[in-house]
């Protein structure tokens, strides 16, 4: 079974799995669930389950959200905990259980100032990967042949959503050849001609073990 795994120096490798704590989902910080379950690759358990259909529901058309929104977890607050590893726990909801211990090196976590809609703490190391990996595409792409000449015409329109070193999201004007691969719909584009319409929202990410994922929603 997958355990959750250490999350930016916070989290020790061997946690046991998640347990739900009887309270519904508004009972906790989506977004420190988000960030613990997406660390760990999104181990099941209930506010697992949770926290991932709000990652989903965020890129679901209309508006296309950012689906890690780590400014709404007070990360600082648990750093200033008695117990760090417990508060950011009890922010997320989730009961950690007796065997859980705290990360080597948290002392090695410095305060940040947040910039815009950034972190509270400083995100910019490698044990924060994760977080940079997320990329999201709000795409739509037509092509096909008009009029008596049989003309290709093709049209497209993608926007890339992806995290700076601070944890902000960020969206910028991207083209057809930047979706990944797993995205699917675009086979052909730009190539022949074939009748193509694809209008999705595709968001990939790799989990702390740099383990790849993805999620595509077709509209």
């Amino acid at each position: 079974m997958k355990r959750l795994l250490s999350t930016a120096a916070i989290f020790a490798i061997g946690l046991v799995p998640l347990a739900a704590k009887p309270a519904t989902a508004q009972g906790y910080q989506i977004d420190c669930a988000i960030l613990l379950c997406l660390a760990g690759g999104w181990p099941a358990s209930v506010p697992c389950a949770r926290a991932r259909a709000e990652f989903i529901r965020r890129i679901t058309p209309w508006p296309v959200e950012p689906p890690l929104q780590i400014w709404r977890c007070p990360m600082r607050a648990a750093l200033r905990a008695p117990d760090p590893v417990a508060r950011l726990y009890r922010l997320a909801g989730f009961d950690r259980g007796p065997t859980v211990s705290s990360a080597p090196g948290m002392e090695m976590l410095h305060l940040a100032q947040a910039v815009g809609r950034g972190a509270d703490i400083d995100v910019s190391g490698s044990a924060f990967a994760f977080i940079r990996s997320i990329d999201v595409f709000d795409a739509y792409l037509s092509q096909g042949v008009v009029g008596e000449g049989e003309h290709c015409r093709r049209w497209s329109y993608i926007r890339h959503g992806s995290y700076d070193s601070t944890g902000q999201f960020r969206w910028r004007i991207a083209s057809p050849g930047g979706l990944p691969p797993a995205f699917r719909g675009d086979e052909g584009f730009g190539a022949t001609c074939p009748s193509i319409r694809a209008r999705a929202v595709f968001v990939d990410w790799e989990d702390h073990e740099g383990t790849y994922g993805s999620e595509q929603v077709n509209y």
